[in-house]
């Protein structure tokens, strides 16, 4: 990429599968509807991926005409996508059997069940040339956005946060493998970042090894970016900063979030970037000729409240709005959702209801694409 070439942008976006009763059902019939339909490690669940795109138009057409695709197979199926950070009700959510998933299941134990019961969103922006340190901290300081689209509050029926996936994940799933899960501090370098991935990976392997499994069949199904779970990552696969902290959203939702988030990286082209040394607030955020980014401890506060509080947190909302994000374009699923235990034949409900959403959102994009059955 030369320094004036367009920043790509790709996303990868989870859905539950249900069928015409609310219930969870397997993604069968779907995976080959559209180019980039995936089946994920969880039964009930399609994974939706876009190629890397040069512009956001390129990935909003992108990312809707393979939603789209899918929801017409899904129609003849009397199967629906739900855009629910988790199924709100469920006593348990199947996996396919894998060595991957046999092996987190020995190291994690009962903890692993928690992760199964969650949706999310992956954004992943092209790495710039020189600057892709500065695009991991930046990255990192935008983790509060996450409560843009916190889509569930709900885990088996129980209410658990605003945003109860990345509770169950950050706080939850991993609380036994260090350094598993969380936020990572900002860092110096790309040798710094891959000492602390390597650390992650050994120590996973380790765990990995204290079980039943030999280290072929570990080393076979796990390398050190896909054995961490950490929130930002640096992707060499891919070359491209990845951010997994969003949770499953409406595709309209999804893009917003992604082009706000590229906008903010684009910036580092042109400006320099601070970060702060003392937990505050002031002077944070975009400005004409840098980018200053608090220092970690209090984007782990922001973090918090966007788990705890989402868009409720007014400290929040005001440091999401010095880096720019237009708040009054996002309309997180968890606000409208009640704080109280709801039962299985209401969370089937809420996940038709919520598939109707999805569908209108996708109908809205473009009426010339509409089916006579309404997309």
């Amino acid at each position: 990429m030369s320094s004036r070439e367009p920043i790509r942008r790709s996303i990868e976006v989870e859905y539950w599968v249900i069928d015409e009763e609310g219930r969870l059902v397997d993604p069968d019939g779907l995976v080959d509807a559209t180019p980039g339909a995936e089946r994920e490690f969880v039964r009930p669940m399609l994974e939706v991926k876009t190629t890397p795109c040069e512009t956001t138009g390129e990935l909003r057409t992108e990312l809707f005409r393979r939603v789209r695709r899918v929801l017409r197979r899904a129609d003849e199926l009397d199967k629906h996508l739900v855009p629910l950070a988790t199924p709100l009700h469920a006593s348990a959510v199947r996996e396919l059997p894998s060595d991957r998933t046999r092996i987190q299941n020995a190291v994690v134990g009962d903890d692993f069940e928690y992760v199964r019961h969650c949706a999310g969103t992956h954004v992943h922006v092209e790495q710039i040339p020189g600057r892709t340190v500065d695009q991991l901290n930046t990255l990192i300081a935008l983790d509060p956005a996450l409560a843009l689209v916190n889509s569930a509050r709900h885990f088996r029926g129980s209410p658990v946060a605003n945003g109860a996936r990345s509770e169950l994940y950050r706080r939850m799933a991993y609380d036994s493998l260090p350094n598993q899960g969380t936020l990572w501090p900002y860092v110096e370098n790309t040798a710094e970042y891959r000492v602390r991935l390597r650390r992650c990976y050994d120590a996973f392997l380790h765990s990995s090894l204290d079980t039943d499994f030999d280290r072929d069949t570990v080393e076979s199904a796990f390398d050190p970016e896909s054995a961490v779970w950490t929130p930002v990552q640096l992707r060499n696969e891919f070359s491209t900063v990845e951010w997994r902290s969003p949770d499953t959203a409406v595709p309209s939702q999804v893009v917003r979030l992604a082009d706000d988030v590229v906008s903010v990286v684009e910036r580092l082209r042109d400006v320099d970037l601070q970060i702060r040394d003392e937990p505050t607030d002031d002077a944070v955020g975009l400005g004409d000729d840098v980018v200053t980014l608090p220092a970690f401890e209090t984007v782990t506060e922001h973090v918090d409240a966007a788990i705890s509080h989402g868009l409720d947190s007014a400290s929040l909302r005001s440091y999401l709005d010095t880096f720019g994000f237009d708040l009054s374009g996002y309309d997180p699923v968890s606000a409208t959702l009640d704080a109280e235990t709801i039962s299985v034949a209401a969370a089937r409900d809420l996940r038709l209801e919520h598939a109707e959403r999805l569908e209108r959102d996708i109908q809205r994009s473009s009426p010339a694409h509409r089916l006579s059955d309404g997309f």
